[in-house]
């Protein structure tokens, strides 16, 4: 086992950041942390990485226990948002500056940095200052300052948030084949859930300090445990619309929907009360455009994007709405239309935000 928490908790002063954290990270994955700021993530990883003590619980690394041990010893590396690079040293001494300071032997340090900067395409950039590079590339060396100290887990907060947009995407990449050439556990931090996506092979969703789901990407996407997973993960979010339950035959339940005299069926299988408020979760590319549908809406906005394009419209009650549609051309600027849903695409939350399967 990679990294293991149990029962972690983290309070500073009368504020409690994590609630009792408990989880496990298989040796090898890629796991990210992703929630709003203030959810706790960060403080979580520096509490892997000893930077945080812990105010209740026990966190392992590798089935020994690290909870008590110092930062150094505990066979972690961070990569951190700002680079903290030394601005007057080379790329090379960057690197090897851990190895020097541990007092490695100077072959050792060489052959080291020398497969790092190999790895991480940084061979050529090796005799310059950082002052000399782009972002990407002093991000990269950030990264190969940890490589260099062969840890058992990699620990990264947040690391592409200062580069922009085509970069981070370049980044993303690079970062997905580093770990596959690895092989090693790295633990991630990001309030993007586009990057949890595309980087994790586990996403823990953190909100107010509690892990709401964890779980592999599509997983969470897919199947959201709460009304927050669901709005959270995806891009655009998924819709949500108020609703009544009319009917409940076995596993299928009939909904009033806001605004509209027409009906939505779902997939539930726990009991519900006709009568019962609920909130109804809808994913853009899962609606079905129609003449006659339960959800009439005026397009107000759509936005063409080659092969896809959103339609951004909005309900008799006020409510936005955000469609996808593939393959069509037509222009449906002003209109109105009417959208519909198959029912295990249809999601059912009730009053707290919890998920009604």
């Amino acid at each position: 086992m990679g990294v293991r928490l149990q029962n972690v908790a983290k309070s500073f002063g009368s504020f409690t950041a994590i609630r009792d954290v408990s989880m496990q990270i298989p040796t090898g994955s890629f796991a990210v942390f992703v929630g709003p700021s203030g959810c706790g993530k960060s403080t979580l990883l520096r509490m892997i990485a000893g930077l945080e003590e812990t105010s209740g619980g026990e966190i392992f690394i590798e089935d020994r226990e690290v909870t008590a041990v110092e930062p150094a010893d505990r066979g972690v590396a961070m990569v951190f948002q700002n680079y903290a690079l030394y601005p007057h040293l080379s790329v090379f001494e960057n690197m090897a500056f851990s190895l020097r300071l541990a007092r490695r032997p100077k072959a050792e340090v060489l052959a080291r940095v020398g497969e790092a900067a190999r790895i991480l395409q940084l061979e050529e950039h090796l005799h310059k200052k950082p002052s000399q590079l782009s972002g990407g590339q002093r991000q990269r060396v950030a990264i190969g300052r940890a490589i260099v100290r062969q840890p058992k887990v990699f620990l990264f907060d947040e690391p592409l948030s200062n580069l922009d947009a085509e970069l981070r995407v370049q980044m993303r990449l690079e970062l997905t084949r580093l770990h596959r050439r690895l092989g090693a556990t790295m633990i991630y931090v990001t309030h993007d859930q586009v990057e949890a996506m595309t980087l994790a092979d586990k996403i823990f969703v953190l909100k107010g300090g509690i892990v709401q789901q964890a779980g592999a990407p599509l997983e969470l996407y897919d199947d959201p445990d709460n009304r927050f997973v669901a709005g959270f993960i995806g891009s655009p979010s998924m819709n949500f619309l108020e609703g009544r339950v009319i009917e409940q035959a076995g596993d299928r339940v009939t909904l009033a929907v806001e605004g509209s005299e027409q009906r939505l069926e779902a997939c539930v299988s726990a009991p519900l009360q006709s009568g019962q408020q609920v909130e109804i979760g809808i994913r853009p590319e899962h609606f079905q455009i129609s003449q006659t549908g339960a959800v009439p809406v005026t397009v107000e906005v759509a936005e063409e994007l080659g092969d896809v394009s959103y339609l951004y419209t909005r309900t008799s009650g006020g409510r936005e709405i955000i469609v996808q549609r593939k393959g069509s051309r037509e222009r449906l600027d002003g209109s109105t239309i009417c959208l519909s849903a198959p029912p295990h695409h249809v999601l059912v939350f009730d009053g707290e935000g919890e998920r009604l399967r």
